[in-house]
């Protein structure tokens, strides 16, 4: 990852919803790279807690997790090619691998409220990804799938964070 980056993604990871449009967005190949680690990070962390979960409302937050993710990683990668990149399957970055490791350490009985935790915060960093990428990116069918992401992020981080609320 180059140093802009690297900084783009600290800045991301550190800014509120508030400021999120006025962080400079990464540039595209970057950009792909995240949007793919976010997607999953979601869909990973989603079906490892569909394993043990006993509560619906979680299930079913889960459950959308893994189609939308997976929806929003099949738009940015077709986006890409359109785009004329050659983008690779997503990998996790080491943050995200770590909140993985964290879940599966967690026990059963604290997991459902260690994902909704990270759930919040990882929602929290893709919408201000997508924001910036839909308003300051580089390549627009890219720009486009990103927009088109921003209104499910926001939904999810909605959702999510009534339910960690509770």
């Amino acid at each position: 990852m180059t140093r802009t980056a690297l900084l783009a993604a600290a800045l991301l990871a550190a800014t509120p919803l508030a400021a999120a449009p006025m962080v400079a967005a990464p540039p595209a190949a970057e950009f792909v790279k995240m949007a793919g680690a976010s997607d999953l990070y979601e869909k990973t962390s989603s079906q490892l807690v569909l394993k043990t979960t006993k509560d619906a409302k979680v299930k079913e937050f889960a459950r959308m997790m893994v189609a939308d993710h997976g929806k929003t990683t099949a738009d940015v990668t077709a986006a890409a090619k359109r785009d004329g990149l050659k983008p690779i399957p997503p990998k996790l970055m080491p943050k995200q691998a770590k909140m993985i490791a964290e879940l599966k350490a967690t026990s059963a009985g604290q997991r459902d409220k260690v994902y909704l935790t990270q759930q919040v915060a990882a929602h929290e960093e893709a919408l201000a990804l997508h924001t910036a990428y839909s308003t300051g990116g580089d390549k627009p069918a890219l720009k486009a799938a990103s927009a088109g992401a921003v209104p499910i992020v926001e939904k999810h981080l909605g959702e999510v964070k009534t339910m960690a609320a509770m």
